[in-house]
């Protein structure tokens, strides 16, 4: 892992600073959004159109990419990330937010592609999978610093927003000027969606309902604490313990993984969240057992993304995994534009509580539907390795961690 930092540093340097402008920028809105006096409704809508733009994003941006080169790319999106996030205080209109989402979703995805292509690129078959393990810790790690920058100043002033802006420019230093060269883009064969709910139904169905749920609690969190009143402190740990819990479950889960049967350790997961997002929808708790149950959602849903990543790996073999991984990417960021909708709504209707009632019944959903598979085929006899990935990662890093953690062909 020491080597991985020395050589890559400047990738993984970058790769934080990045996080923690995208994080701060994410909870921020939410708050801001409640002080402009948006609606519950109109503020979901404009978590919402941050994840059309990634969906988007991961699709177009390999294209762009090929034609133009990483560099400009990477540049262009970059810059126009930076004019976002001061633009954001200057047209607090939830509609103008909504089209500016879409803009910094897309440009988000685009980034990640090309800096998780560099840094899979700069690594040997020998360190590829020290380098994700890397990556994975400091998105985390960026995302966690994120939310303690948020108590740095007023969230109805203009500094928190010059913060993200600044830190996202400084993000292309290390990157633009690593000695790194820049990877090449080939096309990958196609993999219809047919052919890939007949390959792992429960792959495909579990990544849309923890698209929600993943959507549901990074977007609508922090409206969910400005509704309950909490201060911006408080909504910062909130957030933050979100984070704590999925990349301190991660590994113990991902043990487990390895040593029984994958769909069964999805249902036990999915039945323990699911309880505990009901008890803080019928009981107001007191805010030391909000940060448990945080740290229990957070900790259960990061897995359960990579659990599901491995056990649809458990049935391909290598020549279908990067068009596999596309298209678990491609779904799962379908699912998390209705998220924050859905939450918002039921927020809406029937208050704070709803932000847990609706990811409670995603939750009963997946442990449903997992039971019934498990009457419907067995095991597979061999499995490959789990391997560490967070909901926010590209097509690309979804299919290096396929390959490095690929079983027996099927």
């Amino acid at each position: 892992m020491l080597t991985v930092f020395k050589t890559s540093w400047p990738l993984l340097l970058g790769i934080m600073l990045l996080m923690v402008g995208n994080g701060i920028q994410g909870s921020l809105l939410g708050i801001r959004g409640t002080l402009e006096g948006f609606s519950t409704f109109e503020i979901s809508i404009v978590m919402s159109a941050y994840f059309a733009g990634f969906l988007f994003g991961s699709h177009m941006a390999p294209a762009m990419i090929r034609k133009v080169g990483h560099v400009r790319v990477f540049a262009a999106l970059g810059s126009l990330i930076s004019a976002i996030l001061v633009i954001y205080p200057v047209a607090p209109d939830w509609i103008v937010w909504s089209l500016l989402r879409v803009l910094i979703g897309f440009s988000f995805s685009g980034i990640y592609i090309t800096t998780e292509s560099w840094l899979n690129n700069a690594a040997t078959n020998e360190t590829r999978g020290q380098a994700l393990s890397a990556y994975m810790i400091v998105q985390m790690l960026g995302i966690i610093a994120s939310q303690a920058l948020l108590n740095v100043a007023e969230p109805s002033g203009f500094t928190l927003f010059v913060i993200p802006s600044v830190l996202v420019s400084l993000a292309f230093m290390p990157l633009l000027l690593a000695p790194t060269p820049a990877p090449t883009f080939s096309s990958t064969k196609a993999l219809s969606f047919t052919a890939l709910f007949r390959i792992s139904p429960l792959g495909c169905a579990g990544m849309l309902l923890t698209g929600g749920v993943f959507s549901a609690m990074f977007g609508m969190a922090a409206v969910w604490g400005a509704m309950k009143g909490l201060s911006v402190r408080d909504i910062s740990v909130f957030i933050g313990a979100l984070y704590v819990g999925g990349l301190v479950l991660q590994y113990p889960i991902g043990w487990l993984s390895d040593r029984m049967d994958r769909r069964k350790l999805i249902m036990i997961l999915s039945a323990i969240a699911s309880v505990v997002m009901v008890v803080p929808s019928v009981f107001d708790l007191p805010f030391v057992l909000y940060i448990a149950v945080a740290l229990l959602l957070g900790g259960i849903t990061n897995p359960v993304y990579a659990l599901l990543i491995a056990y649809t790996n458990d049935f391909l073999g290598k020549d279908d995994m990067a068009a596999a991984s596309a298209g678990m990417i491609f779904l799962n960021g379908f699912g998390a534009i209705f998220g924050p909708l859905v939450t918002g709504w039921m927020m809406g209707l029937i208050g704070p509580s709803g932000f847990f009632l609706f990811i409670a019944v995603l939750y009963v959903a997946l442990t449903a539907y997992a039971i019934w598979r498990m009457t419907r085929r067995a095991s597979p006899a061999g499995t490959g390795q789990y391997a560490n990935l967070v909901p926010t990662a590209s097509p690309v890093a979804a299919a290096a961690v396929m390959e490095k953690g690929q079983g027996q062909p099927r």
